[in-house]
C-alpha cells in the first residue's frame, strides 16, 4: 500500500481512508463532500457527525470511510470502516489493532519470548503446554498438512535457511545440506496431545514457523473481537496479502467489499477484483522475490516434501472462510498447481482458488479457476 500523510480533516471526511482503499481494491474514488470537523482530536473521533455536530444523511455516508491502522508483524494491518455505521467503530478498531501485539508476542520465532520460540528452544526434549488458541492453531495447520499432501507445513523453516531466504541472499544449497534440512521437516513428527495442549517435536532440531499461517490467525481473533463489539462491516487486511472481509461497503448497491487481485509481474497493477463477503482472501507469488544462480531462477515458495522452489505458478489467490485457511491455502496451493487443487476444492466446496500460471511467451501469463471463485472474480475493466 502506497505510504500518504493524512490531515486530521482528511481523516473526519474520510479522505485517506478511501485513498487508502482505493489502493488496495481499485475502486473508484467518490467526489470530495464537506464534513464539519468535530473538536476532539482525530484519533478521539468515534464517527463523523461526533460531539453534536449533525450527522450525514446515509446517502453521505455511502462514500466515506474511517480507517485505522498500525505497524505489527512486519506489515501494516488496517481496519476500514463505514463511516457514521457504528457507534464508536473507530475507538473498537483501535482496541482490535491493540489486540495484535499479543498475537506477535505469541507466534513470531523473532521474539525470544514467544511461546513459538519456547517451543523451538525446548520442544525436541520434553512436551511443553501451551495457550488453547495457539494449540488449536497448531492443530489446524497440522490438518491442513494433511488435507494438502505435505504442500503447506510449518515446520519447513530449516529448509528457507539453507536457501537463504531467511537473510534475503538466495543460494542453491549443496546436496548434503537439503538432505540434513529435510530429516528436520514434517509435521507428522509433531505430537499434540488435547488433553493438556501439550507439544513434543518427536525429532531433533525441529521447528516451527507460523509465518504462512499466523497472520491470518491474527486477523481471525481480532474479528472476533471486532463482532462482539458490535461493529459487522468491516475490511480488515495485514499487509494487503491477508485481507478478511464482514458485511458490505456502504457504495450504491455494493455488495460485500471488492478486493484487488495483484499483477502476477508488475507492482501496483492488479488483474482484475474478488468480491468478498463474510469471507478472507490470501495471497501468494513468487515473481518479485526470486534470485538467479547458473542462468536460472528460483522463487522463495518452497515445496516442503521435496526442498525445491515450486514451479510453474506465478501467484495464488485463495477465497475461504477465514483468513487462516486462505492464508495456508495460498501456500499449499501454489505448491500443488492447479490439478491437485482442483481435486481438493472438490472436497472443499467453501475454497476457491485462482491461479496465475506462467505462459508460452516471456512475460506472459494464464490464469486457471479452481472452486467457486469464478463467479466472484471480475476482471480488470469489467
Amino acid at each position: 500500500m502506497n505510504s500518504r500523510k493524512s490531515n486530521r480533516r482528511d481523516f473526519l471526511r474520510g479522505k485517506s481512508a478511501v485513498d487508502a482503499l482505493h489502493d488496495l481494491t481499485s475502486e473508484p474514488l467518490p467526489p470530495p463532500k464537506s464534513v464539519k470537523p468535530a473538536a476532539r482530536p482525530a484519533d478521539e473521533v468515534a464517527e463523523a457527525g461526533a460531539d453534536g455536530e449533525t450527522p450525514e444523511s446515509p446517502a453521505e455516508q455511502d462514500s466515506y470511510l474511517v480507517e485505522v491502522s498500525r505497524e505489527a508483524m512486519a506489515c501494516t494491518f488496517a481496519i476500514y470502516l463505514n463511516a457514521g455505521q457504528h457507534r464508536l467503530g473507530a475507538e473498537a478498531a483501535v482496541a482490535a489493532l491493540d489486540k495484535i501485539d499479543d498475537y506477535e508476542e505469541q507466534l513470531s520465532i523473532y521474539r525470544s519470548s514467544s511461546e513459538a520460540s519456547r517451543l523451538n528452544a525446548a520442544a525436541d526434549f520434553a512436551p511443553i503446554q501451551i495457550e488453547r488458541g495457539f494449540f488449536d492453531l497448531l492443530v489446524q495447520a497440522q490438518q491442513i498438512y494433511a488435507e494438502t499432501d505435505g504442500a503447506f507445513d510449518i515446520t519447513a523453516g530449516p529448509l528457507a535457511k539453507i536457501w537463504g531466504f531467511y537473510q534475503r541472499k538466495g543460494r542453491v544449497p549443496e546436496k548434503e545440506e537439503l538432505a540434513a534440512a529435510l530429516a528436520k521437516v514434517g509435521s507428522q513428527h509433531l505430537t499434540l496431545n488435547a488433553e493438556n495442549r501439550t507439544v513434543f517435536y518427536e525429532r531433533a532440531e525441529m521447528e516451527i514457523n507460523l509465518g504462512g499461517i499466523g497472520k491470518g490467525y491474527a486477523l481471525d481473533r481480532v474479528s472476533e473481537f471486532l463482532l462482539e463489539q458490535g461493529v459487522d462491516n468491516f475490511l480488515f487486511h495485514g499487509g494487503t496479502s491477508s485481507v478478511l472481509a464482514r458485511g458490505s461497503r456502504l457504495l450504491g448497491e455494493t455488495v460485500g467489499w471488492r478486493v484487488g487481485v495483484p499483477h502476477p509481474y508488475l507492482p501496483g497493477k492488479r488483474i482484475g477484483e474478488v468480491v468478498l463477503q463474510d469471507e478472507s482472501l490470501g495471497t501468494s507469488g513468487a515473481a518479485h522475490q526470486t534470485f538467479i544462480e547458473g542462468g536460472r531462477s528460483y522463487g522463495h515458495v518452497l515445496d516442503p516434501r521435496t526442498g525445491w522452489p515450486a514451479e510453474g505458478v506465478l501467484s495464488t489467490t485463495i477465497v475461504a472462510p477465514t483468513a487462516a485457511i486462505s492464508d495456508a491455502l495460498s501456500t499449499a496451493c501454489f505448491v500443488m498447481g492447479p490439478e491437485r487443487t482442483a481435486a481438493y476444492c472438490e472436497q472443499h466446496p467453501e475454497v476457491g482458488v485462482l491461479f496465475a500460471m506462467q505462459g508460452a511467451r516471456r512475460n506472459t501469463f494464464e490464469l486457471r479457476f479452481c472452486g467457486a471463485i469464478e463467479e466472484k472474480f471480475l476482471p480488470e475493466g469489467a
